[in-house]
């Protein structure tokens, strides 16, 4: 029920065709171009931010949401390839991918945080004391020990880390993938650009959920700067990338 909690929790209201049909429209033909077997339930945000995302563990039990602003900000073909960005993380099954990639990380701090409690509370300190008097072998199992600490501590961290690379080299693979599918990469660039100019902030979005849309909801227009603690690339690098895809070809020679 994973995906049913995420849009409840950030507001979004499923529709129906009639209640939208240029998004129902875009929606049915990446459906078709991704070779989905089923299409996603389409769900709007009433946000005047712009933002989308998708959700869903595989393609029968997927949806993608967009903001009220997005829709009444971005043309057509903008539009579009924010769809085919975000039906891409479903058609590279990203949203259990990184569910997969959670639960590792989870698993490695885990292992570690009981290592070191069980290294305080079980007296580690008390037998490296007595192993110092030990000769070599003590000396060694002292610094092995130091060693095992020491990987338990940054561990998680690494971790934490690759779990954020991750994320990132997931969105380039959702650019590029978009990118395919609408064959008019300067679609989504464009509409990238849009979102990282706008100066609203989505009201619904917390942490858990920020790395689901397509750009980071809490960053501020013109700071683009990303460290390596950042689930999302930096966008103009996503749009510069785009770019040179198209290679400044217009719709019409592409089409």
């Amino acid at each position: 029920q994973g995906d049913n909690i995420l849009l409840a929790v950030s507001g979004a209201q499923e529709i129906e065709k009639k209640d939208h049909p240029q998004l129902f429209n875009v929606v049915e033909e990446m459906t078709i171009s991704s070779g989905l077997g089923a299409m996603p339930r389409v769900y709007i945000l009433n946000d005047m931010a712009l933002n989308a995302f998708a959700t869903g563990r595989d393609p029968k039990k997927s949806a993608v949401a967009v903001t009220a602003g997005l829709l009444g900000r971005l043309n057509r073909d903008e539009l579009q390839g924010v769809i085919a960005h975000e039906m891409s993380h479903v058609v590279n099954r990203d949203v259990l991918f990184m569910t997969m990639v959670g639960v590792m990380l989870g698993s490695i701090a885990m292992i570690s945080e009981v290592f070191l409690r069980g290294l305080w509370y079980g007296g580690g300190s008390r037998r490296y004391r007595s192993d110092r008097g030990g000769g070599g072998g003590g000396q060694a199992q002292a610094i092995m020990m130091l060693v095992a600490i020491a990987l338990a501590i940054l561990a998680p961290v690494m971790a934490q880390l690759i779990y954020f690379a991750i994320s990132r080299r997931r969105e380039y693979l959702a650019d590029a993938n978009a990118a395919i599918l609408t064959r008019y990469p300067e679609g989504l660039a464009s509409a990238l650009n849009a979102i990282s100019a706008d100066p609203n902030i989505l009201e619904r979005a917390n942490k858990v959920t920020a790395p689901m849309y397509i750009a980071n909801p809490f960053s501020k227009p013109g700071r683009f700067a990303v460290g390596l603690t950042s689930t999302h690339p930096p966008i103009e690098e996503r749009i510069r990338v785009l770019r040179s895809m198209a290679g400044a070809v217009s719709f019409q020679q592409y089409d």
